[in-house]
């Protein structure tokens, strides 16, 4: 299914508001024709199938209708409504449940006092409006009711940059005029690539109002701060995510249009402000030398706020990685000299000593050696890699430190599906210039992936480093991306799939074959990248593998929920448990969870019926599910 595709109730219509009811498949409901009085067309669950009053058998066809009868017999009864519940109880329907109850625990407003916590900080809650916009009267009042200061941001702050961060104090949370889904935990506001995956989910379910409500708040953001955000808090006007917009906006337009509310006006302030957020990454400092492809950037310098106190101890770890590591780029290190100071923005300074190896219960004595500090390169890195969303892995060096030198796989080939997208909307607009310089731009950005970013000799999509001007030798689940994107072509995706091992485990696809104690790394599955592999897959006619894979991920996520009911943020691949062993970064696993919860739906709308049935009795039902 295109990731574009909204849901639809029986009828067509989605209903505002209301969870839409699976639909059980036409395939499901006929057999031969022998039972001519059944529905042909999609069926609720729940909905029964009578004979018409009217049906009536010719005596010449007595015969006939004994055999049908007796068939009939063997046939299991449409599920009624009570039963149907029953059984789906027994089966998927707790975590289907528990899903659809999530979009409610996880939604955030500015009427909920909850919104302003930010647990990554411990400052006092601020709440920012852009400047020179009017402070609404239901924000005055939130003031007293939630204990909380209403400030306007500096002029800067309406683009993205260095100083617009660095002058905020103390930090606090971006307002946004509408609801917002979160994925959970310490992760308390709506987050830019995240969203995508949880949009998703809200359309499998019906949820278009809250969709809707969460395209509309990333719209504000790039009208007021200049781009979509990796996260609407303060300390996040450095940097954007990887760049989902225009699927959510054609995600959305879609399910209305299905809906039978197609909003022309509403998509043509969308596809202006599509354009506006494009522009960030074509741009200087988001260019990737001179390839014509793009990089992660982040425009802020020194440590990243919200891992200093969320990440104890993460850049000393960094420091003694390094220089335990003589293979590593020693620069991203810098040694002090005597009675030097470091600027504000360097982060803190580590003491390196030599120490007598402990042979007694004695204290041991120390020599300090040397004082460093992280190199201003280092941080620029560690900070664009949380621009990727993929922090923490070593996929562009260790603690992604190179992340900025690098045209990523994943970022470029998002940026050809915005660009087809722009170009599909400006069709649907009637801008028919519009149109062809998006096409051409795509087409210039199709070749340079396939330029700089294919490996025909390992038969690979990879990562390229610009600086060093060389393919990066670290395989990584983003091979998939071109795939998802439309940009490889089918001898590229026939060579893909014999690489689909070298991922494969009993939970799923892992994130790489290596083990860095990073959470974006071997063992661990991730629900976006499973989206994203799977949906590639099936656009290439590899069904057969899609639905495997698919189906360990799905039934990992479920397994988990069994024993303990919560649906994780990430997964060990390997022993298939939500138990994980992070050492580098943040190290929980957080209980939610946003994106998760949206690719369990999708992934298993895309599952055979035979397979979802397969699931559901794993969960304890030999009852069928459908979906």
């Amino acid at each position: 299914m295109s990731p574009d595709l909204a849901v639809t109730s029986a009828s067509g219509n989605v209903e505002k508001g209301k969870m839409a009811a699976p639909l059980i498949p036409r395939k499901l409901l006929l057999l031969n024709d022998l039972r001519p009085f059944m529905l042909t067309q999609y069926m609720h669950p729940g909905s029964v199938a009578a004979s018409p009053p009217a049906l009536l058998w010719p005596p010449a066809k007595r015969l006939r209708r004994l055999f049908l009868t007796l068939l009939l017999a063997l046939i299991p009864a449409p599920i009624s409504a009570q039963q149907s519940h029953k059984d789906a109880s027994a089966g998927l329907e707790p975590i289907r449940s528990y899903i659809s109850a999530g979009w409610n625990t996880l939604s955030r407003s500015l009427s909920d006092c909850a919104t302003f916590s930010d647990t990554k900080l411990t400052t006092a809650p601020q709440l920012y409006l852009p400047a020179d916009f009017p402070v609404p009267e239901s924000v005055k009042q939130l003031e007293t009711r939630c204990k909380i200061q209403v400030r306007n941001l500096p002029p800067s702050a309406s683009h993205l940059g260095p100083s617009a961060a660095q002058a905020i104090d103390p930090p606090g949370l971006l307002y946004l005029e509408n609801r917002y889904v979160v994925p959970g935990g310490r992760f308390n506001e709506m987050y830019g690539w995240d969203s995508y995956f949880i949009i998703v989910g809200l359309l499998r379910d019906g949820r278009l109002d809250l969709a809707r409500d969460m395209v509309n708040n990333f719209l504000f953001e790039v009208e007021h701060y200049g781009a979509v955000l990796n996260a609407n808090r303060t300390y996040y006007l450095t940097r954007s995510q990887p760049p989902f917009l225009t699927s959510m906006i054609l995600g959305v337009y879609g399910a209305q249009k299905a809906a039978g509310h197609e909003d022309r006006k509403w998509l043509e302030k969308a596809y202006q402000l599509a354009v506006k957020d494009h522009s960030l990454w074509v741009a200087e400092p988001h260019l990737a030398g001179s390839t014509g492809l793009s990089r992660y950037f982040d425009f802020g310098d020194g440590p990243a706020p919200e891992s200093v106190k969320d990440e104890t101890g993460h850049y000393r770890e960094v420091v003694a990685y390094i220089l335990s590591h003589p293979e590593v780029d020693q620069s991203l290190v810098v040694r002090k000299g005597p009675g030097q100071t470091a600027s504000s923005s360097a982060g803190s300074t580590y003491s390196l000593r030599v120490c007598d190896v402990a042979r007694t219960m004695a204290k041991t004595d120390c020599t300090v050696a040397a004082d460093v500090v992280l190199s201003a390169d280092f941080y620029k890195g560690d900070r664009s890699m949380r621009e990727s969303g993929y922090d923490i892995s070593f996929r562009f060096g260790p603690y992604g430190a190179g992340t900025h030198h690098f045209a990523p796989v994943c970022l470029n080939s998002l940026l050809y599906k915005s660009e087809k997208d722009l170009e599909e909307i400006s069709k649907l607009l009637g801008r028919k210039e519009d149109a062809e310089q998006w096409q051409k731009r795509s087409e210039e950005r199709k070749a340079a992936v396939q330029k700089y970013l294919w490996n025909s000799q390992r038969g690979l999509f990879v990562d390229y480093d610009f600086v060093h001007q060389a393919q990066s030798s670290y395989d990584y689940v983003t091979t998939f991306f071109p795939l998802w994107a439309g940009i490889a072509t089918p001898e590229q995706a026939q060579a893909l799939i014999k690489h689909l091992p070298t991922f494969e485990q009993p939970g799923g696809l892992v994130m790489s074959p290596h083990e860095t104690g990073g959470q974006w790394d071997f063992p661990y599955a991730w629900a976006p990248d499973q989206l994203i592999a799977d949906e590639g897959l099936r656009k290439y006619g590899f069904n057969k593998e899609a639905d495997r894979v698919s189906y360990e991920f799905l039934s990992t996520v479920a397994e988990n929920f069994r024993r303990d009911g919560t649906i994780r943020e990430k997964y060990n691949a390997v022993t298939r448990s939500s138990e994980t062993q992070v050492t580098a970064g943040y190290h929980m696993n957080i209980v939610g969870f946003g994106w998760t919860n949206g690719v369990f739906l999708e992934l298993l709308h895309e599952l055979p019926a035979e397979m979802v049935q397969k699931l559901a009795g794993e969960q304890g039902s030999s009852a069928a599910a459908t979906h």
